[in-house]
């Protein structure tokens, strides 16, 4: 016999670990569905999800829930406004700093930094196959995420983690170089 969300969500003020359960079986593809028909992305809908269930738990002896999947589904609306805004806020960024970078750079290309894109280049090579992609059409050919997922018939956010990983990479591989970037700058 099944417990109505009411009862349940007594027992999970109460600290009970089932009720909890109960819940989170009972309305979490709901919520993923939700996230995930906005995000289009199982692992931006999946952390959401799991997310408002954190938040209903830590909550849970303060929250006064009338009728909980109203409740639930504003939760997760708002959690994805919230991730929304975040990553335009990140790309934002992201464009700020490429445009400023770009007015630093002087338009013609002196010797080291020659040599310094040759060794991206190099470094670049060493990446896995969809990474080294991803990065050498964004970053040296300058197309646009979406577009780089789109040629390569992946997700911009499968595109935006092999794009960071190569960073990640290249970065941690050139620390030498850093120091002389930051000094001719």
């Amino acid at each position: 016999m099944s417990l109505n969300d009411s009862d349940l969500l007594q027992l999970l003020r109460q600290g009970d670990a089932s009720a909890f359960r109960e819940l989170y079986d009972r309305y979490w593809n709901k919520l993923y569905f939700l996230a995930h028909k906005r995000l289009k992305s199982a692992m931006a809908a999946e952390e959401i999800v799991q997310n408002v269930f954190l938040t209903l738990w830590n909550r849970r002896t303060t929250l006064q829930i009338e009728d909980l999947p109203p409740y639930l589904g504003t939760a997760t609306r708002y959690a994805v406004y919230h991730y929304l805004a975040a990553e335009k806020k990140r790309a934002k960024n992201e464009e700020a700093a490429g445009k400023l970078l770009l007015k630093v750079i002087p338009g013609e290309l002196l010797i080291d930094d020659k040599q310094l894109l040759e060794q991206v280049k190099r470094l670049a090579n060493e990446l896995p196959e969809k990474c080294r992609l991803v990065f050498i059409y964004n970053k040296i050919d300058d197309q646009a995420l979406p577009e780089v997922a789109q040629t390569l018939n992946i997700s911009v956010k499968t595109a935006e983690a092999h794009l960071t990983k190569a960073l990640r990479l290249i970065r941690s591989r050139m620390k030498d170089h850093a120091l002389f970037i930051f000094i001719n700058l």
